[in-house]
């Protein structure tokens, strides 16, 4: 197959690289714009190096191609399955054997081979109707590209094309110097040469100065005339220089006009941005202070819901007969915390003698309290402040019984006291509750376990407590 010179690589590379540092083919990114297909490997999808066309027509760069021919038991063009999967054939299976040479090119030769291209070709890369030069082209600037390409480019290089403009200036005023340089130069030179000419022409017409006087007259009248059109000449350069100069102000000053319009357009825009920001700010910090409000609000309903449903669960649980049912669950574990030392006693839940009467609570000590300490279970009454305290007589004077039930039906654990009107513990409460009263020696520990008795049944104990009403 003939080599075919459009296939070898696309038009316009930006970079030159070293042609080693890309192996399996050079990145899209070294063209000015995006390739065709048919000039990136079908492998490696990269601008192909060293091209190899395979029978169905596809290419891949020879690396790539030897790569996966390695690699691959049954190696099939891929672009051919993209393509038509069901009209695969012989021709799309990958073989060294089976290729021909591109005339692939190194990236070395590229700018070479750009040179060669035609300037219409070269536009042709960009549509016409598109194409657009950066409006400081005459001061250096080099940039093309679409239009918006170039509204973007003049945008955002406004330091890069002040920096030319100051350069041009510095060299036109450094050019206006050197002309200047020179017309005064040449003023100066040019009456030095005249004399010296005409000192030439004396020495030479010596002799025949005295006989032909108008020769000398012929000779001065010449000299005037090579003055006045060395004046006239400075007079021109002197115009013509001034003239330049004056064209050139005039486009920079032009040019200075469009920079102070996008300068001005650039710090309105600043302006508007920051003064957003600042809105944007406030906003958020208006609305991190309602997420806190709000925080807190639901912080405070948690809590006020958790009392309401504590205070719900007590009423579940509450009497108002003057008898209390206690069940005690993990009874085992209880008590080893107990004697340990973490937790020393227990408080039941509220109870009361009638509906508007006493408050009270028990209160147990697992590995006993007082005189029972370590021997004995230990229960107590507490006389607690309730809410008709008013209109209840003190000091408390009900008979209290406490029992011990056998979860067996067989024989309860019963003892009884009467109040002690003198003692603080049965006085109208001033705090939330009163000191506990009652037995410390109420039942021995080591007969909670009676084979004969439940007293301790699935690790619960039950306790009651029975208030006289007098009703």
């Amino acid at each position: 197959m003939a080599e075919d010179p459009t296939d070898t690589a696309p038009v316009g590379p930006r970079l030159t690289p070293d042609e080693n540092e890309f192996p399996f083919g050079y990145p899209t990114s070294i063209c000015q714009s995006t390739p065709e297909p048919k000039y990136l490997c079908c492998g490696c999808h990269n601008v192909l190096k060293k091209a190899q066309k395979i029978l169905c027509g596809h290419r891949y760069c020879a690396a790539c191609l030897s790569w996966i021919v390695r690699i691959s038991k049954n190696p099939i063009c891929s672009r051919c399955k993209e393509e038509n999967p069901q009209a695969v054939g012989d021709e799309s299976f990958l073989s060294e054997e089976k290729t021909h040479v591109c005339g692939g090119i190194s990236l070395k030769d590229h700018k070479q081979t750009i040179t060669k291209i035609s300037t219409e070709e070269k536009d042709g890369l960009v549509p016409a109707e598109i194409q657009g030069r950066c409006s400081f082209e005459d001061i250096g600037c080099s940039f093309k590209g679409g239009q918006e390409m170039v509204k973007e480019h003049e945008a955002n290089s406004l330091k890069d094309h002040l920096g030319l403009l100051l350069q041009f200036v510095c060299q036109v005023k450094a050019q206006s110097d050197a002309k200047g340089k020179r017309i005064t130069s040449l003023s100066h030179t040019k009456p030095n040469v005249k004399p010296l000419e005409r000192n030439l022409s004396d020495l030479q017409l010596q002799g025949a100065v005295e006989v032909n006087g108008d020769l000398e007259a012929d000779c001065f009248h010449a000299a005037s005339s090579d003055s006045e059109e060395e004046l006239a000449l400075q007079r021109f350069m002197k115009e013509k220089l001034l003239a330049e100069l004056e064209e050139k102000l005039h486009v920079f000053e032009n040019i200075v006009t469009v920079l102070n319009k996008e300068v001005e357009a650039s710090h309105l825009a600043i302006a508007a941005s920051v003064h957003q920001s600042g809105l944007t700010q406030d906003l958020i910090l208006s609305l991190e202070q309602r997420v806190m409000d709000l925080q807190q609000t639901l912080a405070q309903k948690d809590l006020v819901l958790t009392k309401l449903e504590q205070s719900l669960h007590l009423l579940e649980e509450a009497s108002y007969d003057g008898v209390y049912l206690w069940k005690i669950t993990n009874f085992t574990r209880r008590c080893h915390e107990s004697a340990c030392g973490r937790m020393v006693s227990l408080f039941s839940p509220a109870f009361y003698t009638a509906r508007y009467g006493y408050k009270l609570c028990l209160r147990i000590y697992l590995n006993g309290d007082g005189t029972g300490k370590g021997t004995h279970l230990s229960l107590f009454i507490v006389v607690m402040k309730g809410e008709y305290d008013a209109l209840l007589e003190w000091p408390f004077r009900n008979k209290v019984t406490f029992m011990l039930l056998d979860q067996n039906n067989r024989e309860h654990v019963t003892d009884f006291f009467h109040p002690d009107p003198t003692s603080g513990s049965f006085q109208r409460p001033q705090g939330e509750s009163n000191i506990a009263s009652g037995r410390p020696m109420f039942f021995p520990l080591n007969k909670l376990q009676s084979t004969k008795h439940a007293y301790v049944k699935d690790d619960t104990v039950f306790l009651k407590c029975v208030i006289e009403t007098n009703s």
